[in-house]
This record gives structure tokens, C-alpha cells and sequence, in this order.
């Protein structure tokens, strides 16, 4: 007969012999030879630093108002005022080599991240943007930022173009957005944290723009602006506009001498570009201002401002001037019409919304 509690008391002690040799059966004795745990881990890892080039015009044979003394006061603000400000955060874009693509945000000034092993193409840019549109993001070479449509219909067309510029999409300004790309980067296995300095350019640049009155502003009551010609979209992976072209509207503010307004832009299409040249009648730019007289009438004043455009590529300061408004024109049909902001009525813009 089989002895139950004998061979219960054997079955244990060998089970716990065994478990007093585990330790000694697996533990490291090469320390080269051990990834599993946390200490000895490889590291695919690495450390973002961002730094972010503050500028809103980028015109080599223009005149560096910055370095100079002679930024007019009578533009009311200092050059400094118009440098764009650090984002909110920082997106980085990754196209794998395996066909993978994946999005990491960060904080503006970045941080550690990872990535899997393997060569890969990576974009950064601001991830605060409201108004950009990021289109064909499937590709490296093909991604690019546009903006949202935005129509309306009292503006008539660049008179300066070949058919008023028909055709040619009007949009709303871009926001903010910095860039840049990193061709190809290769995840290694590391015992460090190898930092990747990434410095921000602007992708999106500022104009000054002025509407200078003669004569009859008191009679004007709201103002708007547009200006055609200017890119449509940016390449994220070179930091090149697109060749085609758009119109961006924009409000402007009234001031003792005229109306004003800071329009932000991609800049000019097909920039940079050794071939370019900046041929008149190559490219027509024109500027355009909409008032809402206080009787209740609109007038609209157009501009060939190509020169100025060409001259400035990538953001400047464009001034138009003689703007008159006549006693017949601001007194005709008067009615004490009270003009205020939202005085455009039936003539307010539409903003397509993002999709």
C-alpha cells in the first residue's frame, strides 16, 4: 500500500528544491548578453531640441529694417512687434521606411521620443495651427500645407490679370507655421540619448500692408483688403511654394490716415527657384481695398502692387496711397446709416470649415 502523506512530503520537498536553484539556473553571468531588463535595455530613443527662427520677412536684397534705425515710427509699431511667437507645441511627422507613418507631438521646445529601428524621413512643424490645412501627408515629398476657402461676393478679381484673375480660389490667411524635415534619420540600438537639434523656419511670412487716404475718410465707415497672386501652398519637406496661385482676404483696421493690415502669407508661388525671375507680366499681384461708406454704399479701390511684391518674396511692407472718397460719393443717398462691425451684413465673408 502507497504511503499518501510520504510521498506528498517527497513531491514537496523536490519542488521546493527546485525552486531554490531558479535563481542560480538563470541568472546573468554575462552582462553583454542580457537585454531583458530595464537596465541594460537598448535604447532607440532620442532627445528633440527645437529652436525656432522668429522671423516674419525673409528678403535678401531688401533692406533689413532690423539692422537699421530707419523703421518709420509712422508705422506705429516697432519691427520687433510683427516677429511671430513661439507655438504651443511641436508635431513631428514620420514616414517609415517600411511604409509606415506615425505622429508624435511634443512641447514647443521638444523632448525625448522614440522611434522604431530603421531609417526614417521626419517633418516637423507646429501642431497649433487653426486655420492650415495639411494635404497629400501620405508621402514625404508630396505633403504640404494650404489654408481654408473663404469667398466673397462683392470681390470682384485682380483687374491687373489677365480675366480678373478668374480661376484663381480665394482663401483666408494661414496662421503660424514653422518647419522642418530631416531627410533620413536611422534608429539605432544606444546605450545614450542622442539629442537632434531642429531649428524651426517660418514658413509663413508677414506684410505690412497701408492704405493711405487723400482725401474723404471721414465718410468711410469699415474696410476690407485682398491680394491676389500669392502661393497656395507651401512644401513641407523643402520649405517651396506651390506655382499656383491664390487670393487672400483679410480685414483691415481704420486709422487716422487710412486703413491697415497685417496679412500673413506663404509668399510668393514657385519660391524659391533659380529660374525664377521676377519679370514683369511674368506674375501680375494686386491689392485691393473695400470700403463700407457710413451712407451705406460700397467702393472698391484696386492696386497693381507687382513691383512691390516682387521686390518682397517672402513678406515686407506694401503701401498704396492717394485713396480718395469724394463729398458727392460720402454724402449721395445719405441716411445716417450706422455702420459697426457687423455692418457688412448679406456682404459677409464665408469660411469654409475644415473637413
Amino acid at each position: 500500500m502507497i504511503n499518501c502523506k510520504k510521498s506528498a512530503k517527497l513531491i514537496l520537498g523536490t519542488l521546493c528544491a527546485m525552486a531554490l536553484a531558479m535563481p542560480t539556473l538563470t541568472s546573468c553571468e554575462h552582462k553583454d548578453l542580457c537585454f531583458d531588463h530595464d537596465v541594460h535595455a537598448p535604447k532607440f530613443d532620442f532627445r528633440v531640441t527645437a529652436t525656432y527662427q522668429q522671423e516674419w520677412e525673409l528678403n535678401e536684397n531688401q533692406k533689413v529694417w532690423a539692422s537699421e534705425t530707419e523703421w518709420p515710427e509712422k508705422y506705429g509699431m516697432a519691427y520687433d512687434d510683427l516677429r511671430p511667437k513661439v507655438p504651443a507645441g511641436l508635431r513631428m511627422h514620420v514616414f517609415s521606411e517600411t511604409g509606415v507613418s506615425d505622429m508624435i507631438n511634443m512641447p514647443a521646445q521638444g523632448e525625448i521620443v522614440g522611434l522604431q529601428p530603421g531609417n526614417h524621413q521626419l517633418l516637423f512643424y507646429n501642431n497649433d495651427t487653426e486655420y492650415i490645412l495639411f494635404d497629400d501627408m501620405y508621402s514625404f515629398a508630396s505633403a504640404k500645407a494650404t489654408t481654408r476657402t473663404r469667398t466673397r461676393s462683392t470681390y470682384m478679381g485682380n483687374p491687373f490679370k489677365a480675366n480678373n484673375a478668374k480661376g484663381e480660389p480665394t482663401v483666408t490667411m494661414p496662421d503660424m507655421l514653422y518647419g522642418n524635415y530631416n531627410e533620413k534619420y536611422t534608429s539605432e540600438r544606444t546605450n545614450e540619448t542622442p539629442e537632434m537639434k531642429v531649428t524651426m523656419h517660418p514658413m509663413v511670412f508677414k506684410y505690412l500692408v497701408r492704405y493711405e487716404f487723400s482725401k474723404g475718410l471721414e465718410y468711410v465707415g469699415l474696410v476690407r483688403g485682398a491680394l491676389s497672386g500669392m502661393a497656395s501652398a507651401v512644401y513641407m519637406h523643402s520649405g517651396r511654394t506651390s506655382s499656383e496661385a491664390a487670393t487672400l482676404l483679410y480685414d483691415c483696421s481704420l486709422t487716422p490716415w487710412g486703413a491697415q493690415a497685417i496679412v500673413t502669407s506663404f509668399g510668393v508661388p514657385d519660391w524659391p527657384n533659380a529660374l525664377y525671375q521676377p519679370t514683369r507680366g511674368q506674375r501680375s499681384y494686386a491689392l485691393n481695398l473695400e470700403v463700407r461708406l457710413k451712407n451705406g454704399k460700397i467702393k472698391n479701390f484696386d492696386f497693381d502692387v507687382t513691383k512691390q511684391v516682387e521686390a518682397q518674396p517672402q513678406g515686407g511692407v506694401i503701401v498704396v496711397k492717394g485713396l480718395e472718397i469724394t463729398d458727392k460719393e460720402g454724402w449721395e443717398g445719405g441716411s445716417g446709416f450706422d455702420v459697426n462691425v457687423d455692418g457688412w451684413g448679406e456682404f459677409k465673408d464665408i469660411i469654409i470649415p475644415l473637413k
